[in-house]
This record gives C-alpha cells, sequence and structure tokens, in this order.
C-alpha cells in the first residue's frame, strides 16, 4: 500500500449554514481540502459519489435522508470511506446505531477545533475515533453482540482463514481497543507497517471495516487472550 499523496480530502455534512461553513473553514486551514459540503441527505449522498472524499463529517440530524442512512449507503458503495460523525446528541442508541452504519468514529459538537482536527486525521487511516466515554460503550455493545447465539446457518462453518502470528497478534490489539499508534508502539514496528497488517487481514476476513474487525476479533475471544 501506498502512501497517500496530496491533503486529506474531507466533505462536511450538516443542516446549519453556519456551523458547516465554521467547520468546512476550520479543517481548510488546517491543511485538509474540503471538496464539498451538504446541507442535507440527500445531497450529501449525490455529492459525495460525485467527489469521492477521504473523510466524511457527518450530523446526524438531516432533513430528507438521517444520518445514519446516509452512512449506510456512502459505505456500501464504497467500503474505504471514513465517516467521522460529528454530533450534538451523546445519546448511547445513536452512538450504537452510527457505529453499526459504518462510521469510523463519533464526536461530539461540544469538541474543540484541535480535537475536530486531530479526530479527522486519525479518522483518514481508519483510527476508530470517539468522544471520550462512547468507545467503551460501543466495545460493550460489541461484547454482548458477540455473546448473542446467531442465526442457525446450516451445515458446517466454513474454515476460518489463515492469519499469519503477527496478523494475530495486531488483530487482538485492535480487539483490546489500542489505536493503530499504541500498537506500533507495543510491537516496535511502524505506524504504516500496522496499517498494512490490519488492511491485510480485512481482506483475509473479508470485512469492511475496524469496527466489523473488533466484532470478529471478540467473537473469538481474541479481547480477552
Amino acid at each position: 500500500m501506498s502512501e497517500r499523496q496530496g491533503p486529506i480530502r474531507v466533505m462536511v455534512v450538516d443542516d446549519h449554514p453556519m456551523w458547516r461553513d465554521a467547520v468546512a473553514r476550520d479543517l481548510a486551514e488546517a491543511g485538509f481540502e474540503v471538496v464539498a459540503t451538504a446541507g442535507d441527505g440527500e445531497q450529501a449522498v449525490r455529492r459525495a459519489q460525485a467527489v469521492g472524499p477521504d473523510v466524511l463529517v457527518l450530523d446526524l440530524n438531516l432533513p430528507a435522508k438521517p444520518g445514519v442512512q446516509v452512512c449506510k449507503e456512502l459505505v456500501g458503495l464504497d467500503p474505504a470511506l471514513r465517516v467521522l460523525v460529528l454530533s450534538a446528541s451523546g445519546e448511547h442508541a445513536d452512538v450504537l446505531e452510527a457505529v453499526k452504519s459504518g462510521a469510523t468514529g463519533y464526536l461530539l459538537k461540544s469538541a474543540s477545533t484541535e480535537e475536530l482536527i486531530d479526530a479527522v486525521r486519525r479518522t483518514a487511516v481508519g483510527d476508530p475515533v470517539f468522544t471520550p466515554g462512547l468507545a467503551g460503550l460501543v466495545l460493550g455493545e460489541y461484547r454482548r453482540l458477540a455473546s448473542d447465539p446467531g442465526p442457525a446457518t446450516g451445515g458446517d462453518e466454513p474454515r476460518a482463514p489463515q492469519l499469519t502470528d503477527r496478523e494475530t497478534e495486531v488483530l487482538r490489539l485492535v480487539a483490546k481497543g489500542l489505536s493503530y499508534k499504541q500498537i506500533a508502539e507495543r510491537l516496535v514496528i511502524s505506524h504504516r507497517t500496522v496499517q498494512n497488517h490490519v488492511q491485510n487481514t480485512l481482506g483475509k476476513l473479508q470485512l469492511h471495516n475496524r469496527v466489523e474487525l473488533v466484532r470478529y476479533a471478540i467473537e473469538r475471544g481474541l479481547d480477552d487472550a
């Protein structure tokens, strides 16, 4: 996987023009390329498909189409898209619904400009970013889902893909909630190498994002290993 060339391309979706413009301005001043903005859900889907941003900064409360539906549609069309929800709501149900729809992170609008800029940078490389207190909630929910019996599929379960020892080690640390930077420091390897291991693992397991990867690992008890 080659290093990214040029600035991170960001799209901002919010139905409040002043807030939307302020976020777009702050991100542009921080060196991001703001490729589009949108004020409702339908417009967001159309414009995102047209410009192909790296990161979508998305409000949940949108006219025409709710943010979770926007997220679900766009991530379904392009699993490489990273979505950072920027919402006024810290309600647990909203957070979990956003993550299940494919969001990489969830930040409250009370966050500082510095926190937003850091969150967009981290979201761009696939790190899950959550307002403090919400990460544990999300991990807890995936533990609960993993402990529920799934629907009976019948027949033999397909053979699990073979991961290398290092891929398994990285997967275990991902399941424990460590960031790529923390994993790199723990294993004394580069951030890029961690990303490569995660991408290889996603490919082998036919998963789309880090949230699905965490759930896979928890289902197999790797977070307790």
